[in-house]
């Protein structure tokens, strides 16, 4: 397999790793978008969100918390953003990973969202909720 991640979790390409267990790796991502941004990441090669199992799932987010904190001790940041990008127009490696990105004042990093929120009312709200409710009536 031709995963750069999962090169790293062999050891083949070296890393700045902070944590393992048995299911999990959590290294520095190299472009550091702020001080301490950390990778964590399934050993489990998955691509992406959409691919991830329950048990995998467990896996790396129980760790989240476990490094947000080791990261908030360590840097003593003002917050934390936890993202992740599946697919298009952002992913930029195809093995699930999440982004811990440590918050400072006056950093630069730019994370925003729209607020559509005059787009809809009553009815188109609860159209998106049944069509999320039917989907996961699906899955059953």
């Amino acid at each position: 397999m031709d995963c750069i991640f999962c090169k790293i979790i062999d050891g083949e390409i070296p890393s700045y790793k902070v944590y393992e267990d048995a299911f999990v790796y959590a290294f520095l991502d190299i472009s550091q978008g702020t001080k301490g941004h950390t990778l964590v990441i399934p050993k489990k090669h998955v691509d992406n969100l959409y691919g991830l199992d329950e048990r995998t799932a467990k896996a790396v987010f129980s760790v989240v918390p476990k490094l947000a904190n080791a990261l908030k001790k360590a840097f003593n940041p003002i917050g934390l953003n936890v993202v992740n990008n599946t697919e298009k127009p952002l992913q930029s490696v195809n093995h699930f990973h999440i982004h811990l990105l440590p918050r400072y004042e006056n950093d630069t990093l730019n994370i925003s969202m729209s607020n559509n929120q005059s787009l809809y009312d009553e009815s188109k709200y609860t159209a998106v909720s049944d069509a999320i409710k039917s989907a996961l009536n699906k899955e059953k």
